[in-house]
């Protein structure tokens, strides 16, 4: 690997936690008049197409499983989201948005929606922010299948 694939990585990681830092914020500003967190937010988002088993939901979010458990048992005790029966496992309920969920979730829409022009704005139009998005899923895509392979290599001098 040279010197400045190196770097660039360092940057790209760099920039990238930066960015996940700045969306939980943002997250929060925009779940807050609906009575949520930003986790509350992703998870509930996660379930809203169809039911998904917790360890699903954790897989598409890439957080740990547990977290995921923690948010939906409090999602439930709110009567945010309910668990349901899995045909496919009988001990992985599905977690599936209630009504209120559902409402909760448009309630952050104008805020959303908000946000989303004023971003492509800064981007410097539509065409743009659909680039930055074509760039960030190749981005996720290329660590994927190059996480699969790495292997960490031995300390130096073994």
């Amino acid at each position: 690997m040279s010197r400045a694939q190196q770097d660039a990585l360092s940057r790209t990681a760099l920039g990238v936690f930066r960015l996940n830092g700045q969306f939980l914020a943002v997250s929060e500003k925009l779940a807050e008049p609906a009575g949520l967190t930003a986790a509350w937010w992703q998870v509930l988002g996660a379930v809203l197409p169809r039911p998904l088993p917790v360890a699903g939901i954790a897989r598409v979010m890439g957080i740990t499983r547990q977290s995921v458990q923690r948010v939906a048992d409090l999602l439930v005790r709110d009567g945010l989201a309910a668990y349901e029966p899995n045909p496919a496992h009988r001990r992985a309920k599905l977690l599936a948005p209630t009504e209120a969920g559902r409402a909760a979730v448009r309630r952050i829409d104008p805020g959303h929606a908000e946000l989303a022009a004023l971003l492509a704005r800064e981007l410097g139009g539509q065409e743009a922010f659909d680039e930055t998005v074509r760039v960030l899923e190749r981005l996720s895509a290329a660590l994927e299948t190059a996480g699969e392979s790495y292997r960490t290599p031995p300390p130096p001098g073994d």
